[in-house]
């Protein structure tokens, strides 16, 4: 993660809790002062209803009784009644030890004694990783047994030729609702018969348990009216399939978010490729058009040289036989034909104009025989300042 990223997500997590602790001193201080205002007012008044109780003792007593309550007492069982209830029996020790491995840790029974404070450092050290370990797993098992019940789900719904984005969706929400009616909806209905909450304190504790918040002001068989043994362990074991429901759903909400991003940057690979061909070829077609081509360099024009003298035979005369022409090396052989028609056309003049200047027309076919469809020609010869003239031609 870059710094400037890093920065701006520890900005934006100091502005969450800012705006929190904002919101929770307006709703949460004034309910707070009025119950120090009626505190206050009971103890005046029980001061005046026993003027034998001085102020200093009652507030001695206050402040032992505080005490108690923080040591695990409960005030609504004495000596008399309640006489087999304890806070450290096997069912909430063993609720207490899940609270630890968990990371839960309610608070409403905390550890008085050395010994037990020094156990649990080395009880968590070796718990937690290990709860770890254990909830990886069953959230697998769990995450891949609700996958597979939907998947049949989206069997029924393809074979309705339900487009397969609409599919997706819908197991998408089908996932989280059926865990959602497992793990929050049905445990909520259960409390509030058992423990005698609200909708609202029972979803409280729902919610401030899956994510492991743990207050304590609200604790599933903390009361003297559960003396059922297996009651605290079963809420346990709730608590380790609804962190397990809601590790799978974090999990798959990651592996969504990576393959995003994957696809994400990909099609931005691509993007980036495409705008930068696109980029090359305007820029290669911008320096062609915005620069003049370079000027081919003139040829140099052919001096136009009279044909030779034809000597004209006298009437009726013999014919005298012309001399015997001296016979020239053979010329190298000629390339095809080019591919272009222009090169083609120039190879076709020059070789006309290299004709004429000797003074001699092209030889007829014989009649009875085709001329070849591309017959070699001899190629020009180089006419240049130093190259020598014909006899027979005057100067």
């Amino acid at each position: 993660m870059r710094s400037t990223t890093l920065l701006a997500l520890l900005a934006l997590v100091l502005l969450y809790l800012v705006s929190g602790a904002l919101v929770f001193q307006a709703l949460e201080q004034p309910h707070e002062q009025q119950a120090q205002r009626e505190l206050g007012e009971v103890r005046e008044k029980f001061l005046r209803a026993h003027p034998c109780v001085s102020d200093q003792d009652l507030g001695l007593f206050i402040q032992e009784v505080a005490d108690a309550l923080g040591g695990g007492a409960n005030p609504e069982i004495n000596s008399t009644s309640h006489s087999n209830y304890s806070a450290w029996d096997l069912g909430s020790a063993f609720f207490f030890s899940g609270t630890i491995i968990t990371t839960i840790g309610y608070g409403n029974a905390a550890l008085r004694t050395d010994a037990g404070r020094l156990f649990c450092i080395f009880y968590a050290l070796v718990g937690i990783p290990l709860f770890g370990m254990l909830l990886a797993g069953v959230g697998d098992r769990l995450g891949s047994s609700l996958r597979r019940g939907i998947g049949h789900i989206e069997a029924i719904f393809l074979k309705w030729h339900v487009p397969k984005e609409l599919v997706r969706i819908l197991s998408a929400v089908l996932f989280l609702l059926i865990g959602c009616l497992l793990f929050v909806l049905t445990p909520t209905f259960v409390f509030c018969y058992v423990e005698g909450w609200s909708k609202l304190e029972a979803i409280y504790f729902v919610v401030v348990t899956l994510t492991t918040v743990g207050f304590g002001d609200y604790v599933a068989g903390a009361s003297t009216s559960q003396n059922s043994a297996v009651y605290q362990p079963l809420v346990w074991f709730w608590i380790l399939f609804g962190l397990a429901y809601f590790a799978s759903v974090l999990t798959t909400i990651g592996n969504w978010l990576r393959a995003v991003s994957r696809r994400t940057r990909a099609e931005m690979g691509g993007f980036t490729a495409q705008a930068a061909s696109w980029t090359g070829t305007v820029t290669a077609r911008v320096t062609q058009r915005g620069g003049p081509a370079a000027p081919l360099p003139p040829e140099k024009e052919k001096p136009l040289l009279p044909p030779p003298p034809c000597t004209a035979q006298p009437a009726g005369g013999p014919a005298s036989p012309a001399p015997p022409e001296k016979a020239e090396p053979p010329s190298p052989p000629t390339a095809s034909a080019l591919d272009y028609p222009s090169e083609n056309l120039a190879f076709i003049d020059e070789s006309s104009d290299t004709q004429s200047e000797r003074g001699c027309a092209l030889p007829l076919p014989p009649r009875g025989r085709r001329r070849p469809h591309n017959p070699a020609r001899k190629p020009p010869r180089p006419r240049g300042p130093g190259s020598p003239r014909d006899k027979n031609v005057p100067v």
